[in-house]
């Protein structure tokens, strides 16, 4: 297995048309393994689709297989982006071993820039930063597994050229640890609060009284307030006029006069909106920054406390059912200190809630007297809530095949619970025979009250025709230690032992019995095909 892979087979896919549905990548993922489950992450009022989505194999080495040739496969006209799931959100925070590719050709796509990097070591995540048309911004990032390997990128491909222009390579910076661009050459300055007279050409004399103006602009945004922008031919003439105007007082007298409630109300405020404002020109992403520097840290908010007790889960609602009915159904059994009716974007019930008890006794009372109870013709699953990560460690171990065991088993586990589907093809031993499960003491088929179900004692063991343990069971004599235990039971009479329904018939020739002795009169043993 190669260097860095996860434990665990969970395999993220990226880059996704938004038509694309878990089906469609189902179809896809499975032809190279078992897949294990699918989700195509989905807004969860529009429920319209992400654009990314997580495949789980059951197997490491088939995520490995998918990864190495789906990788920028074309789904529905898009190449997918696929990598392994990172759980851990400290690796793709931290920084470490990410590298920043600038001035990339148009042309180079994600593939493009995966092949050229990949020669230096193992490659995370690798990522072209396009529009929303999906063009090419110019840029990319490339996180390596190890700060080594980025290191060695930096160095043999800056100043490289990659299609028809050379890129430039370095390590990637969090903006927030960026340096500041210098602002001792801007030229362009932003001009709003000036008098409503004021035209294109009025701005453009009074500033230029400080230098050569090369460009203006006059505009306004969508609530009608007028700003502008003006291009001078150097940087101390943008100074200047900074210096001669911001904040200065364009008023008349009647206006000032008029303007004495506004002055009481702004008199706190560092910026006055009757004062002509005249500052440097900023980008959108310069004034975000500095917005969100000036604003004081919001003090993270109160969570609300999590309802104390024990939480279950309940299943199989009807599509009608709502907090209050749910509360209703269950509020005989105990304290309730939360209900709650999961609903879709139309206000349906999804066919599922949770009920809080405040203690465990009355939880324990409500899964007894609800769980399978029929409510508006649909039989109620209630069982203890669980975290999605222990559900699906429960699943796994569940279902992981045990050491010699070649098939699966019937439901209900080893010995007992529901009645078993018979022991499957290939499974050796007693327990292939037995059916793996059924409430008598070695289950059959069915779960009969008998100490040997028709499971045991159907033809595939036996030899004859009949329908026990399905083909693939070795067959087992009758005879021998294995039937040695039933010796204490023969000669009793009883007709549940060896299950039938009432047809005459005999055992026929057995073979030694060990400490069985003859069978006797063990009642009716019908067309088991004992012969």
């Amino acid at each position: 297995m190669a260097s860095g892979v996860p434990q665990f087979a969970s395999l993220y896919v990226g880059d996704l048309h938004p038509d694309v549905t878990e089906a469609m990548l189902y179809e896809i993922f499975n032809s190279v393994g078992p897949v294990a489950s699918i989700r195509v992450c989905r807004d969860s009022v529009s429920r319209k689709s992400l654009g990314y989505g997580y495949v789980n194999f059951h197997s490491v080495s088939d995520a490995e297989r998918a990864l190495d040739t789906l990788n920028y496969s074309s789904i529905k006209g898009r190449a997918c982006r696929i990598m392994w799931s990172q759980r851990d959100p400290s690796l793709r925070k931290s920084g470490t071993g990410n590298v920043f590719v600038k001035n990339l050709d148009r042309n180079i796509d994600n593939k493009a820039l995966y092949d050229t990097f990949s020669l230096f070591g193992n490659i995370l995540s690798c990522k072209v930063s396009t529009d929303r048309e999906g063009k090419s911004r110019g840029y990319g990032f490339v996180h390596y597994e190890t700060e080594e390997a980025a290191k060695q990128a930096i160095e043999r491909v800056n100043g490289m050229q990659i299609g028809e222009k050379t890129v430039g390579v370095t390590g990637f910076v969090k903006r927030n640890d960026r340096d500041k661009p210098a602002n001792n050459t801007f030229t362009n300055v932003y001009i709003k609060n000036f008098p409503a007279d004021w035209d294109e050409d009025k701005i453009k004399s009074e500033f230029g009284k400080f230098g050569q103006v090369t460009s203006s602009c006059l505009t306004q945004d969508n609530k009608g307030r007028r700003f502008a922008f003006l291009n001078f031919e150097s940087h101390d003439a943008a100074l200047k006029a900074i210096d001669g105007l911001h904040e200065k007082d364009l008023r008349t007298p009647a206006q000032k006069e008029a303007d004495k409630e506004l002055e009481e109300e702004e008199k706190d405020k560092p910026e006055k909106s009757y004062l002509l404002y005249v500052q440097r020109a900023q980008s959108k992403i310069e004034r975000q920054l500095e917005l969100k520097e000036k604003m004081p840290a919001k003090e993270p908010a109160a969570q609300p406390a999590r309802s104390q007790g024990v939480n279950l889960y309940i299943k199989n609602l009807d599509e009608n059912t709502d907090d209050d009915s749910l509360k209703a159904l269950f509020e005989v059994f105990g304290n309730i200190t939360s209900a709650v009716a999961m609903k879709d974007a139309n206000g349906k019930c999804k066919g599922f809630g949770f009920v809080c008890f405040a203690s465990p006794d009355e939880a324990t009372k409500a899964v007894t007297e609800m769980h399978l109870k029929v409510v508006k013709g649909k039989p109620l699953y209630v069982g203890l809530a669980e975290k999605r990560e222990a559900r699906a460690e429960r699943l796994r171990q569940r279902y992981s095949p045990g050491p010699g065991m070649g098939g699966g088993m019937g439901k209900g586990g080893p010995m007992g619970g529901k009645g078993g589907k018979g022991g499957k093809g290939g499974m050796g031993g007693m327990m292939g025979m037995m059916g793996m499960g059924g409430p008598g003491m070695m289950g059959g088929m069915k779960g009969g009250p008998g100490m040997m179900g028709p499971g045991m004692m159907g033809a595939p063991m036996m030899g004859g025709p009949g329908k026990g343990g399905k083909p693939g069971m070795p067959s087992m004599p009758m005879g021998g230690p294995q039937m040695g235990m039933m010796g204490p039971m023969a000669g009793k009479g009883m007709p549940t032992m060896m299950g039938g329904k009432g047809m005459p018939g005999t055992m026929g020739p057995m073979g030694p019995m060990g400490a069985m002795g003859p069978m006797g009169p063990m009642g009716p043993m019908g067309t088991m095909g004992m012969m």
